[in-house]
């Protein structure tokens, strides 16, 4: 029951109608016997500082940030997490009050500290571990946008041999792994990178052992797009990953089913991204079947 007492978490995107992250947040809550509520906030760009000020002064608990506001929303936030600094997004806030504000709050000024992480790329690579082991493997992504960011840096700095980044703009995927080289080293990683066309993906994956497809191919309402792989180029001991999760069997796990390749659905990775921001605002391990029972509810699987 909400009350006085009752404590909120959210999600603010422009726009945020189609979220489906309330139904799975409000089940873990409400399993866990918490008082917290998870509702979503329609934000305009213009209105971000606004919003981060506003819940501030409201005692909001945390956010998740959805489009647009994932790389400005960080210049709003007292810190950054590492990996969400490396990406350059941030997709889950945590709000830390001050337990004796009025002591300390002598400028009328809110004394809260706000830090930022990034739960994408964690979300994709406990999708992948819940069917093998990432380490000292060879992973290969296609796609060079923000959902390829996240991940490529998280997959990178995880304990992985060798990773193939390939885009149809080159210059685009170049650019991406220039940039985690650089990252990466600052943190003592070093392992082989490289960049490559879409036309160079049959031989990569033919010696690759993850592949993970970050680009919008498949997606709802264009189900009936061109895989941006067909079966022949896939071995047996090949896992497949397409983060596309609308529809559930994209036409990309429709091919990887053919060759008999390991397959993990888009939607563990949006599951396991709210897993994690669930217990970054809450400290407590959440209800993982519950969750995931109320996700996939709300996507109608």
């Amino acid at each position: 029951m909400i009350d006085g007492k009752t404590k909120i978490l959210g999600v603010m995107g422009d726009p945020i109608e189609h979220t489906f992250s309330p139904a799975m947040h409000n089940a873990g809550l409400k399993e866990l016997g918490m008082n917290y509520i998870y509702l979503p906030f329609h934000v305009k760009p213009e209105r971000l500082s606004f919003a981060i000020d506003g819940a501030k002064a409201l005692g909001i608990q945390g956010f998740n940030v959805t489009i647009p506001h994932k790389t400005n929303v960080m210049k709003h936030l007292n810190q950054i997490d590492q990996v969400a600094s490396m990406i350059g997004a941030v997709n889950t806030i945590q709000f830390i009050y001050d337990e004796d504000i009025e002591s300390s709050n002598q400028d009328n000024e809110i004394n809260v500290t706000t830090k930022g992480f990034n739960t994408d790329g964690y979300g994709c690579v406990r999708a992948i571990e819940e069917k093998t082991s990432i380490k000292n493997k060879k992973v290969t992504i296609t796609g060079a946008g923000g959902a390829s960011r996240a991940v490529a840096f998280q997959i990178a700095s995880s304990g992985i041999e060798e990773l193939s980044l390939l885009n149809r703009n080159l210059s685009k995927a170049e650019s991406l792994v220039a940039d985690l080289k650089t990252n990466l080293a600052s943190i003592g990683i070093d392992i082989g990178i490289n960049a490559y066309g879409i036309d160079d993906l049959k031989r990569e994956l033919s010696d690759s052992d993850i592949f993970i497809d970050t680009t919008p191919i498949g997606m709802y309402p264009n189900v009936d797009d061109k895989a941006i792989a067909s079966a022949d180029m896939f071995h047996e001991d090949l896992l497949v990953n397409d983060i596309v999760y609308t529809p559930m069997e994209t036409s990309l796990i429709k091919e990887a089913k053919l060759a008999n390749a390991t397959v993990v659905p888009g939607y563990k990775m949006l599951l396991y991204q709210g897993i994690r921001s669930f217990e970054i605002w809450l400290g407590r391990e959440a209800p993982v079947d519950v969750m995931e029972k109320a996700l996939l509810d709300v996507l109608g699987i």
